[in-house]
């Protein structure tokens, strides 16, 4: 069977059913593994304790800079999160977005600009809106829905609502939804940067809560947006880096590879959102609840 163009700039695979389902089962598999304890306790707090030089859960954020400084930290510490599988997964679209003919780094600085773009503008809204809300977010707030905490509930709700985005973006990039972003594709990229930034509005880190507290507290909404906005780019930076590096030592040869066949872009742009999309939605929508009581979801031993 022939390969049939599905969107622009991208081409439809043979199977893509055998692709959605093994894309849906890896996100499946991912949100039966994986360990919060490993990710916030282990990894990202002693990360940040190390940065910081003392106990991040304990450090004082007395000021300004004392504040924007575990703002980027927190976030450079939260590296491995799902945050950057998204970011893996937009370098698809942003390859196509820039039109990647050169192939080289330069071809990825404009598109990871729209990327930030949007990323930056959902993270400094939601922290200024934080700020002058304050503790009246379920995510500040120390009630429960029956056993769950109540920052927890909007946790799921966030995460659940991005977490359909991505998988309905993974699936208009092999076609078998309608793409809403056919030949528009810096739109999609700064979607793609405002769902990354979005995760701050479900995010239950224990360091970020922290933060989200103090900003609270400073009464200043400017504060609030900049806090946030250097978590998220935090958050962001390793992958970042790790791109760049590919692209300048590579000479181009990575990016050219990535975008420069369109159906190996569909593919692994596509298995990467909807991989993240179902793990997001499996995770936050049931595994999650059923730890209080609400539905069942198997566990591992070490979680």
């Amino acid at each position: 069977m022939a390969r049939v163009p599905a969107v622009a700039g991208t081409v439809r695979p043979t199977r893509p059913g055998r692709l959605v389902l093994g894309s849906a089962a890896a996100g499946v598999l991912l949100a039966v593994l994986w360990s919060y304890e490993l990710v916030d306790h282990v990894i990202g707090a002693n990360v940040a304790n190390a940065l910081l030089g003392e106990d991040a859960a304990t450090a004082s954020i007395a000021g300004t800079a004392a504040g924007l400084a575990f703002a980027f930290v927190s976030g450079l510490a939260g590296t491995f999160t799902a945050c950057n599988i998204a970011m893996a997964a937009s370098i698809g679209p942003m390859s196509q977005a820039s039109g990647a003919a050169s192939g080289t780094a330069r071809a990825l600085a404009r598109p990871l600009g729209w990327f930030t773009a949007g990323m930056v503008g959902v993270s400094a809204v939601y922290g200024a809106v934080g700020v002058l809300v304050g503790t009246s977010l379920p995510q500040l707030s120390t009630a429960t829905v029956g056993a769950m905490p109540a920052r927890l509930v909007q946790s799921a709700v966030v995460f659940g609502v991005v977490g359909l985005a991505l998988t309905y973006l993974g699936l208009a990039a092999l076609g078998v939804v309608p793409d809403l972003f056919r030949a528009r594709p810096v739109a999609r990229v700064v979607v793609l940067g405002a769902l990354v930034g979005a995760f701050l509005i479900g995010r239950p880190y224990p360091l970020f809560i922290k933060l989200f507290r103090s900003a609270v507290e400073s009464g200043n909404p400017l504060y609030g947006a900049g806090t946030f906005v250097l978590q998220s780019i935090g958050n962001i930076l390793l992958a970042v880096i790790v791109f760049t590096v590919l692209a300048l030592v590579t000479k181009g040869r990575f990016l050219r590879w990535f975008g420069g066949n369109q159906h190996r872009t569909a593919v692994v742009s596509s298995a990467l959102l909807i991989a993240l999309g179902v793990f997001l939605l499996v995770y936050w929508d049931v595994r999650v609840p059923a730890i209080f009581g609400f539905g069942w979801f198997p566990t591992m031993p070490y979680n």
